[in-house]
């Protein structure tokens, strides 16, 4: 067996297990920290039965693609309009701010040396790693779902701009305009197969789900590999083309269709290729400098918190009026990871950012999966337990 088969058999079975664990064991852990746990036990740092080369590696980068662009496809347009969109705005502003500020003291301490990366890292929100925890709690389609889509989106989408306008490109001047023809790309691309699709055409798309052509699922991923190359092409970062992909996918299909496309599309992100980019992503962790110091990892950890968590709930107090709730969902815009690795990935390789400073971030992001919704969702059941002795009480 070739290393590269080998080390797939062993990612495979890592990300096959961890629904397993997590269900048999009943614990509550987002499925994402045992992949992440997975990848570093397995990977170069402990066991190294998983070695990252350039076709892994390739793989991964498509699994970061999908991640982001199922984000896309779930994305509510009332979400960003409206008291949602500007409450998200100005959150994520304030979040960008306070990054700079805490970014530009670490920087003069000398604790790091990177003060944009690690800003725009800290503004992050794991939007596409917590909607399925929202969907699955039925959460999604509810005033609390609606705001945190709208929060979620500015934590996914801000980034992914100031990665593309601040780190994509020496010249600022330059990365807007490569910013602007990527987005004139973007809107040909979503609005050219409304102008020639016919009603042949969209008999056969409907069709393709019921037979083994699924016409839909092979032009979208078309769409997701265009726009990934494109943003590519222009020196953008892969995420911005993957979350704008996934929001023209979203447009396109038509109503009828949009569920059956949706289901297939997440079994082919879900089942194979975001697990093998948080498992590729811990086997590239650099465990040794976190062990070596973890009071940076500590200091990253609890600025999410203060960064993205505390003004949200600050501005979110009349929507959500109840205290244990705002506090919950202040901990979910706080849980960052996808965008965090993304950062650190292009600063690293781009000799920006010192690896022990990356690994304590994405140490951190990966901590936050871990510590905030468990947090959260620990609040809200202590609520749910508490009202029925309340309602007691008072009958009494």
């Amino acid at each position: 067996m070739s290393e590269e088969f080998a080390s797939l058999v062993v990612i495979a079975a890592i990300a096959a297990a961890a629904p397993l664990v997590v269900g048999l064991l009943r614990i509550r852990v987002a499925e994402v920290v045992l992949l992440l746990f997975g990848g570093v036990l397995f990977g170069p740092s402990l066991l190294g039965w998983i070695n990252v080369d350039d076709s892994i590696s390739l793989l991964s980068e498509l699994g970061l693609g999908m991640l982001f662009f199922v984000a896309g496809m779930e994305l509510e347009p009332r979400a960003v309009r409206g008291i949602s969109g500007r409450l998200a705005a100005t959150g994520w502003g304030v979040s960008l701010a306070l990054a700079a500020a805490f970014a530009f003291v670490l920087t003069v301490t000398g604790v790091i040396s990177d003060t944009l990366g690690v800003a725009i890292a800290l503004t992050s929100t794991a939007l596409g790693t917590l909607l399925p925890v929202l969907r699955d709690s039925k959460e999604l389609n509810t005033p609390f779902g609606t705001l945190f889509m709208g929060a979620g989106a500015w934590g996914e989408f801000g980034p992914i701009i100031a990665i593309s306008l601040l780190l994509g490109s020496e010249s600022k001047f330059v990365a807007i305009i490569t910013l602007v023809a990527f987005g004139l790309v973007a809107v040909i691309v979503a609005v050219l197969p409304t102008k020639l699709a016919s009603e042949r055409v969209r008999t056969l798309l409907e069709a393709g789900h019921h037979t083994s052509s699924q016409t839909a699922v092979r032009f979208t991923m078309l769409l997701l590999i265009v726009l990934l190359a494109v943003a590519g092409s222009f020196g953008l970062d892969v995420v911005l083309g993957a979350f704008v992909a996934g929001i023209i996918a979203r447009r396109l299909a038509p109503p009828s269709a949009e569920s059956q496309l949706t289901v297939r599309v997440e079994a082919i992100a879900f089942g194979f290729f975001i697990p093998l980019f948080f498992i590729v992503s811990g086997a590239n962790l650099d465990i040794e400098s976190i062990i070596e110091n973890p009071a940076r990892l500590v200091i990253f950890f609890i600025l999410l918190l203060v960064v993205r968590g505390l003004p949200q709930f600050l501005l979110y107090r009349h929507e959500i009026p109840d205290g244990r709730q705002r506090a919950r969902f202040s901990l979910l815009v706080a849980t960052g990871l996808p965008i965090i690795v993304a950062v650190t990935t292009l600063e690293v390789d781009g000799g920006i950012m010192q690896p022990e400073n990356a690994a304590a971030l994405v140490g951190a992001g990966a901590l936050s999966v871990l510590v905030f919704p468990l947090v959260g969702g620990a609040l809200v059941r202590r609520q749910k337990t508490a009202n029925p002795q309340e309602r007691a009480e008072n009958t009494a």
